[in-house]
């Protein structure tokens, strides 16, 4: 397998965790490495009571999600990250792949704007979403909120203003691979596995 970097990118609510679990158990070798992940262990270890705190905790999370990248491309190991990456994260991600010398794959995942707020609406108030997504303050010991309860869900103007203004929908770095997600009983998913195949022999 060529040293691979395979990045689930494009705006929230496109299902980029189910896409990673289809590629994770096609393709077992390749590691699977989270930003969301890192946010949430912070969250869970140091807490937070406003949102400039969270703001310091999402900077370190980075800090150590580049850390985590680093170890695994210095052990020559392939892997497979998803977040709704934008410029913010581009400029590490370029010179990290290049000075390890890592082919980089980008799927990025689009759909219409207003079914993705839909999505987000639900997957905001399920009970296996992080409550520290959705607050204002959190501390995993204390917090005993109800996620409809929550002070900090994102509203539709807020949502809209997100996909349109931070790149979600633009970002690419590598080979692109764009899929619509609009309609997911239309996504053809083997044929996307099959192409990530071909990109991945050596």
């Amino acid at each position: 397998m060529k040293k691979t970097l395979i990045l689930l990118a494009g705006y929230p609510g496109t299902g980029k965790s189910y896409l990673a679990n289809l590629i994770l158990e096609k393709f077992p070798s390749l590691q699977f490495l989270s930003p969301d992940e890192m946010k949430e262990k912070n969250w869970d270890r140091y807490g937070f009571n406003d949102l400039a705190e969270k703001e310091l905790l999402i900077e370190k999370s980075w800090q150590d999600y580049y850390q985590e990248l680093e170890a695994l491309f210095q052990q020559e190991i392939s892997l497979i990250s998803d977040y709704p990456f934008s410029e913010k994260q581009k400029e590490s991600l370029l010179q990290l792949t290049q000075q390890y010398d890592y082919q980089v794959v980008t799927i990025r995942l689009v759909a219409d704007l207003d079914v993705l707020y839909e999505r987000q609406k639900i997957r905001d108030l399920d009970h296996s979403r992080h409550l520290g997504h959705i607050l204002l303050s959190y501390h995993k010991e204390t917090t005993k909120l109800s996620h409809q309860e929550a002070d900090n869900l994102v509203d539709y103007e807020e949502f809209i203003k997100r996909c349109t203004t931070r790149g979600y929908g633009e970002f690419s770095l590598g080979t692109l691979i764009e899929l619509d997600v609009t309609d997911f009983s239309l996504v053809d998913y083997d044929q996307l596995l099959r192409e990530v195949a071909v990109l991945l022999v050596d």
